[in-house]
This record gives structure tokens, C-alpha cells and sequence, in this order.
């Protein structure tokens, strides 16, 4: 049984003492987080801003999933969610299609965007660029969670092996994604020697989907991709497996990370949580599409996104936001 702890007064008095405004300015600490955000607790994330008139209490909630070959597939896939998260909050939820990540970001940075899903390697140019609080990703049942980075080639290539890219062109999707260009450039040059724009010419497809559709139909010879979404591709039948070889695969790394703008409301991003935490996935079109997974797990951040944040450090990447 916990016991209850009395603060000697001289403590609470001493608590007292402290002005407020100073106390909330020392506390700023920021890290990579741009400069108008502060992470008091030190949780690498941007708080709730301490001034109520900056908190944002939207009529509307604008949800957007990551970017994907085709937006109007995904509006459907998250149709039965959103209408959930309607229920939940009591407020009009809108799906937002976004092109790139750029554009997501931007749109949340902006005060137009207030709940996201955003791709494991930009949760963290979210979280310091556009105050990005990610607090769920999706699971199995059975709470194991993840995916892997591959590099694929066309069935019938002469590649074997990481080592034959050498002298080749190699489609990556954007500088921001973990598995289409931070992971597989770091595991390249530390397991392999091999160094873009000197061992191989890169080219970027802009996403996962483009990537893995020009391996399928022979318009990339190698490419670099999540293989969680290679999977989805599959079972719709919109790529044939047998058009694609891998010739590595990663360790497992976290999915896309679910999270709200900083400056929401506290009392709508609880009930955003709620939504999400309390979804159902039996019969739903999310369970549907996500096949692997049956439930939202809440993710912290620091941990989960150390490995992220380690391979952008191999790789010297910084988190600019300008």
C-alpha cells in the first residue's frame, strides 16, 4: 500500500516562491523541437502551449493518413474510424487526402490539420517542425507490432545481393521515410560500402506504392521499401508477388505513428485518444485493409522512435524546419 508523503513546509514554501513566468521560461527546453515549441517535461515531444488563447477547439476535426499511391482507397479504409472518432469527440471528423509528407506536415504546422498518421521515418521532422504528438500505432492482437525494410528488385533481375547495386540506379521514396531512404542508406554504407551518388545513382518515387509498382513493372531496378505496405499491395491484388524478389530484409521496426497537433485542446485530444484506444476493429474496414493488426497500443516517443532517431543521426540528418 502506498503511503502518503507530507512536504516539509519550508519545501512547499519554497514552491511557492517561484514566479511563475520564470519558471515556465527555464523550463522550455526544446532539443531538436523548433522554437515555437517547448518540452517542459523533457519528453522530446512539444507540449500543450501554458497560454489557453493559443489552444485550438475545432468545430471541425481534420484527420489525414499518410501519404499513399491512391487517397480515395484510403478515405474508405478509414470511413468506419472516422466515424467513430465523430461519435466520440461529438464533433464533424473530415478525412484530408495529403500528396506528400511535406504537405502533412505543413498542413498540421499550420493549425489545418489536427489528427495524423505519419510514416515512422517523418515522426520525427513532425514532432520538431510542426508539434506532431504521437501517442498510438497499430498492433496485432497480440500486441506485437512492426515492420521491416526490403530492398526488392524485379523477379527476373541479376541482382542477388545488396552488394550488386553497385553501378545501378536505386529508387528510394523520400528523404523523410525510415525504410524508403534513411534505413536502407545507412545500412548500405555500414554493412555493404556502398555511398549514394558515388557506389549507386538514387532516384526518389515519392511513395512506398510508386516504388514497389516500378519494381513490379520493371521501371526500377532496385528499390527500397516498408514491407508492411508491399503486403497491403499484395492481398488487394494490386501488384503480383511473383513480379518481386527481396534481397534484404531489416530488423523490425515501428509503424506509423497516430498522434494530434500540441496546441488541441486537452479535453479533445483525450476524447481523440478515447476514440482511438475504444476503436473496434471485428468487421471493420480498417481491419480489413490492416490485416496483421487488431487494436490501436499507445507508443511513447523517446523509446519507440530511438532507433528512428539513431538511424538519422548515422545518416547526418537534422531536423530543419525551415
Amino acid at each position: 500500500m502506498l503511503k502518503s508523503v507530507r512536504l516539509p513546509s519550508i519545501v512547499l514554501l519554497a514552491f511557492l516562491l517561484i514566479p511563475l513566468g520564470a519558471s515556465a521560461q527555464e523550463d522550455c527546453h526544446r532539443g531538436t523541437l523548433d522554437d515555437q515549441y517547448c518540452d517542459r517535461n523533457q519528453d522530446l515531444v512539444a507540449d500543450l502551449p501554458l497560454d489557453e488563447s493559443e489552444w485550438i477547439d475545432p468545430d471541425t476535426i481534420i484527420f489525414s493518413y499518410t501519404p499513399v499511391e491512391d487517397p480515395a482507397v484510403y478515405q474508405k479504409v478509414w470511413d468506419g474510424f472516422i466515424n467513430h472518432m465523430a461519435e466520440v469527440t461529438g464533433k464533424k471528423v473530415v478525412f484530408f487526402p495529403v500528396q506528400s509528407y511535406a504537405a502533412q506536415y505543413e498542413a498540421m504546422r499550420s493549425g489545418r490539420l489536427h489528427v495524423a498518421g505519419v510514416n515512422t521515418g517523418g515522426n520525427p521532422v513532425a514532432v520538431s517542425c510542426a508539434g506532431f504528438v504521437p501517442f498510438a500505432m497499430m498492433a496485432a492482437k497480440d500486441g506485437s507490432y512492426g515492420y521491416e525494410m526490403e530492398i526488392i528488385v524485379p523477379a527476373d533481375s541479376d541482382i542477388q545481393s545488396p552488394a550488386d547495386i553497385k553501378g545501378r540506379t536505386m529508387a528510394f521514396t523520400s528523404p523523410t521515410s525510415n525504410s524508403g531512404f534513411k534505413a536502407p542508406s545507412a545500412l548500405l554504407k555500414s554493412e555493404f560500402g556502398l555511398v549514394a551518388e558515388t557506389d549507386f545513382t538514387p532516384t526518389f518515387s515519392g511513395k512506398h506504392d510508386n516504388s514497389i509498382l516500378g519494381v513490379a513493372n520493371g521501371d526500377y531496378e532496385v528499390a527500397a521499401i516498408a514491407n508492411s505496405i508491399m503486403k497491403r499491395m499484395f492481398d488487394r491484388g494490386a501488384v503480383d508477388p511473383a513480379k518481386i524478389r527481396t534481397i534484404y530484409k531489416s530488423a523490425t521496426f515501428p509503424t506509423t505513428g497516430y498522434g494530434h497537433a500540441n496546441n488541441l485542446h486537452p479535453v479533445v485530444a483525450e476524447k481523440i485518444k478515447q476514440a482511438f484506444f475504444t476503436f473496434q476493429w471485428e468487421g471493420s474496414t480498417l481491419q480489413e485493409e490492416f490485416k496483421a493488426e487488431g487494436q490501436f497500443v499507445g507508443i511513447h516517443h523517446k523509446s519507440d522512435w530511438d532507433v528512428i532517431r539513431k538511424i538519422d543521426a548515422a545518416n547526418g540528418v537534422s531536423y530543419d524546419c525551415e
